[in-house]
């Protein structure tokens, strides 16, 4: 068996120590060539295992991609060959959310409610000069009659009544607007107008500036001016 570079190096020690001696050379002389061979052979050792070292490392490394690479293929390739009645773990839209042509929800209505208060109704401009509340029920609820201080529940369309351009709804959300009645939370004309009218009822409130948001555009702060329009949808009351 061949030696090992190690053990090549302790013979070529041992070799040039029997040398020096028989050529009468001086002992100290020896020595010291023998520590200069001794370190030469340590930094050699050390360098042979630095490269062992180098060459396990390399190795796991070209492992560990070679197993990142496999992990990579037999998730792409498992994607395909799932069986048909697999379910995924994607959920499905739930119920409630808008149609496909992206309308919202149609409203809760009250038992015993007209079915047209789940479509949104369409409000025309009004004529003639508007000098005060006018208050006309389109459909007659068959509930109570709202209460001052109540919170009601209520679906509306807001136009200016002189043009019929809408300005504001609840419908566009998809959502009822609850908020106390007779106390000062609304404008005047909702709260005066609305005041007895039964749940499950749609009326046309036609509101004087005064009673709205003023007609003074600057100060109404972006807010509609003018007379307005609206008709609401009584839902609820508590």
């Amino acid at each position: 068996m061949p030696a090992t570079p190690s053990q090549q190096g302790v013979d070529d020690v041992s070799e040039r120590t029997q040398q020096n001696r028989s050529a009468g050379q001086d002992p100290s002389t020896a020595t010291k060539s023998g520590r200069r061979l001794a370190a030469q052979l340590a930094a050699k050792q050390a360098a042979d295992r630095r490269r062992k070292i180098n060459a396990v490392l390399s190795g796991g490394a070209a492992l560990a991609v070679a197993a990142t690479l496999i992990a990579v293929f037999v998730a792409i390739g498992g994607g395909k060959d799932k069986p048909a009645n697999q379910a995924d773990a994607t959920p499905s839209a739930s119920a409630g959310a808008p149609d496909e042509a992206g309308a919202p929800p149609a409203p809760q209505l009250p038992e015993g409610a007209d079915p047209a208060l789940g479509t949104k109704p369409e409000v025309k401009a009004g004529t003639g000069e508007l000098k005060k509340l006018a208050v006309t029920p389109l459909i007659k609820g068959t509930g109570p009659a709202v209460q001052k201080g109540q919170n009601i529940t209520t679906n509306y369309v807001g136009v200016f009544y002189k043009d019929g351009q809408e300005f504001d709804s609840s419908w566009r959300s998809g959502q009822p607007a609850t908020f106390p009645i007779g106390v000062g939370q609304v404008i005047p004309g909702w709260d005066q107008g609305l005041v007895g009218v039964t749940v499950g009822s749609r009326v046309q409130l036609d509101i004087p500036g005064e009673l709205a948001y003023g007609n003074d555009e600057a100060a109404a702060g972006g807010r509609p001016t003018g007379p307005l329009r609206f008709v609401v949808d009584v839902l609820a009351a508590q």
